[in-house]
């Protein structure tokens, strides 16, 4: 499947730059995927599209500061560093931007700490070592890492996590769940709607383009998910009650699906998961999705055309468009139903 099936075209007006002063006041844009058809609303009216019994599965994940910028030792140049995987208190797989000006042994400086390089890695990644726990340099120097295509330098560090994130680990947000306000949350339970909680850590893949021919041919790179058994026992029960099971971001649909993949059930586990999903998966639990409107080209979008079918998912955007909606991470939602 050409990977230019997932294209469309995006002035750069329609990229939300902030986040909306209140967050349920998005704009929600209902797709039926059998039919195609479409309503405009308000996040803020989700109850309206929810039943009692009804879960919302929420990636709790929480961004980490992994973003750290340094110096070269010897020239002074400008380094970017993203920590994504610590392999010990010290040691970690970095991305280093730019990673062609520096090579083993070379040294960058952060403030009062530094790292030296390891070993080159593809990809722009490296393995290198801090002078010092990584986890005390990110927490004094390290800054969130928003997507390249946010220009605004005074996001809060707040304004880019969901309000109900706990475990750190992510290099990203689960934008998906940015919609959601404490009051929303509180008048949804109060109907009977139950919030089910997991973790998947999303790692800076969640930015890297589709770079090949054929959807099929991209790699996904693994990402590590939590989810513990008082949690999977609310979606089994709502299963077993028929009530649906509404998936809060492309992230969670990634681990439900891979559970029943693994388990043929939802129940207890962790692990990673490079599942991929593109149109002719067949999805075994996720009912319905709130997602964000994603990047061309992009394996998040794929996954929302297997979900919502392709011409469905591409006739919203444009509608969307049409209509105004803001895109990417601080952007507005649909709930595919």
């Amino acid at each position: 499947m050409k990977v230019d099936l997932f294209d469309y075209e995006l002035p750069r007006k329609f990229i939300a730059q902030k986040p909306l002063p209140q967050r349920d006041n998005s704009k929600l844009l209902v797709l039926d995927r059998k039919t195609g058809n479409i309503e405009h609303d308000m996040f803020y009216n989700l109850i309206s599209y929810l039943n009692k019994g009804d879960v919302l599965v929420i990636n709790e994940s929480k961004v980490i500061k992994c973003r750290l910028n340094g110096v070269k030792e010897k020239t002074g140049a400008s380094i970017e560093c993203f920590v994504l995987e610590k392999i010990d208190r010290n040691r970690c797989v970095v991305l280093l931007r730019p990673s062609k000006r520096l090579k083993p042994f070379d040294k960058v400086v952060i403030g009062k700490y530094y790292f030296t390089v390891e070993s080159k890695l593809d990809y722009g990644k490296a393995i290198v070592e801090f002078n010092f726990p990584v986890d005390i340099i990110m927490n004094e120097y390290g800054n969130i890492p928003t997507p390249p295509y946010i220009k605004n330098t005074g996001i809060k560090e707040e304004e880019y996590q969901t309000i109900y994130a706990r475990k750190d680990g992510s290099l990203a947000a689960p934008t998906a769940g940015f919609h959601f306000s404490k009051g929303l949350i509180k008048k949804l339970e109060e109907n009977g709607i139950v919030f089910a909680k997991l973790s998947l850590n999303i790692g800076l893949d969640t930015f890297r383009p589709v770079n090949v021919d054929e959807i099929e041919q991209h790699k996904m790179h693994s990402e590590y998910y939590s989810i513990e058994e008082s949690e999977a026992a609310k979606i089994r029960i709502a299963r077993s009650n028929r009530n649906k099971i509404t998936a809060v971001g492309t992230t969670t649909v990634r681990v439900l699906e891979t559970l029943m993949i693994k388990k043929n059930d939802i129940v207890e586990d962790s692990g990673k998961t490079d599942i991929f999903i593109y149109p002719g998966f067949q999805f075994k639990v996720v009912d319905r999705l709130i997602t964000n409107f994603h990047l061309p080209k992009s394996t998040l979008l794929a996954l929302v055309c297997a979900f919502a079918g392709r011409e469905n998912t591409l006739n919203a955007y444009e509608e969307a468009k049409r209509k105004g909606y803001r895109f990417y991470s601080f952007g507005d939602c649909m709930l595919i139903k």
